[in-house]
């Protein structure tokens, strides 16, 4: 075992033997959401690296701290990518990790059509509440009997365990792609994605703002070119496409740029086949990505109320991911209210996993 691990490992039982409070530190690049995180701050960023990478078994193994600038790099050396392309939200000084990865359970304009990061989680090694060390899954897809602990740790922010080792699933890149663009309005760009998805067409990502629909197809030359030909619009050149779809993923589209001052940035979870949703009067048309499914809305804290009926009313739910001030955390709960059932299984998993209630307090809100 080596000393960082170690160290780790050290911290942790010690932290449990007397309840101190404990705020798990990565890169630090999505403190941006949720709620302030309580407790001394426990390093992660020293356990770092790739431990094994099989391009021809498409798994690769790293260790939470691992940069993941880092790890993408290694994977393009091999034709290979993460297919969720997870957001890194990089600021001066803050760099996104694996471990940060897998705990935000962030998903990049891909979602809709190849899955979330939960669904790449292979295995994973955490330390619990009681300092011991386990290991959940592998580095195959048919590893699961019983409960999917490996992918349980997508999405909990840290308030689970420590995450300290992540075996991942990855994709070779595309042999094609193409970006189309549609003069469309809402509704029009949001019925043609419904009617499109029912098709045999490669899409793999779409985004609507601003009386414009970009549809971004991937797969086989031959599919591509031929779902070109079928669906129109006019194809951006390639350097245009790449730079569009990671403005996107990194929140750097002038969209997002143009927020006022005192709007936060509301992302809603809807169904696909929701129509455009009622915002209060004086909010702007929603930026609309996943087919459909999140839809980004810049509107005052003063209006959550009125944001989340229209959310709640077509099915789906309403958090600010972003404050309206720069640099400020977005104090809102990461998890949406759940029933009393689903609650108790989620108090029932954090006392599992967490007993003494060491990890990551007041993060998430639960």
């Amino acid at each position: 075992m080596d000393t960082a691990l170690q160290h780790l490992l050290e911290r942790v039982r010690a932290a449990a033997a007397d309840a101190t409070p404990l705020r798990l530190c990565g890169g630090g690049s999505k403190d941006f959401h949720g709620l302030a995180p309580e407790g001394t701050p426990l390093e992660l960023r020293p356990l770092r690296g790739i431990i094994s990478y099989e391009p021809t078994e498409l798994v690769v193994t790293a260790r939470a701290g691992t940069p993941l600038l880092e790890l993408e790099a290694a994977l393009a050396e091999a034709g290979q990518a993460l297919a969720f392309e997870p957001p890194h939200f990089a600021q001066a000084g803050r760099q996104a990790t694996v471990g940060g990865m897998v705990a935000a359970g962030w998903s990049g304009p891909a979602r809709a059509s190849v899955g979330a990061v939960r669904d790449f989680v292979l295995g994973v090694e955490i330390i619990n509440g009681q300092g011991e060390l386990l290991r959940y899954g592998g580095q195959v897809m048919k590893n699961v009997a019983g409960y999917d602990v490996s992918r349980l740790m997508a999405g909990s922010w840290g308030t689970l365990g420590v995450i300290t080792e992540v075996s991942l699933k990855v994709l070779p890149q595309a042999p094609a792609q193409a970006t189309l663009v549609f003069d469309l309005d809402e509704q029009q760009a949001l019925d043609a994605l419904n009617r499109w998805g029912g098709q045999p067409l490669p899409l793999n990502a779409s985004c609507w703002t601003q009386g414009q629909l970009w549809l971004r197809l991937r797969g086989a030359q031959a599919a591509v070119q031929a779902a070109c030909q079928k669906l129109g619009g006019e194809r951006l050149p390639d350097d245009q496409a790449d730079a569009l779809w990671h403005s996107l993923r990194e929140q750097q589209h002038p969209w997002f740029a143009g927020r006022g001052d005192a709007d936060a940035l509301w992302r809603l979870s809807v169904p696909q086949t929701a129509a455009p949703l009622p915002l209060p009067a004086g909010v702007a048309a929603p930026l609309t990505e996943w087919h459909g499914a999140q839809r980004w809305v810049q509107a005052p804290r003063a209006m959550a109320k009125a944001i989340a009926a229209a959310a709640q009313a077509a099915g789906g739910s309403a958090t600010i991911f972003r404050a309206a001030g720069a640099g400020e955390i977005s104090n809102w709960p990461i998890f949406d209210p759940q029933s009393a059932s689903l609650q108790a299984v989620h108090a029932q998993l954090k006392r599992a996993f967490d007993p003494h209630g060491i990890f990551n307090p007041g993060r998430t809100g639960l």
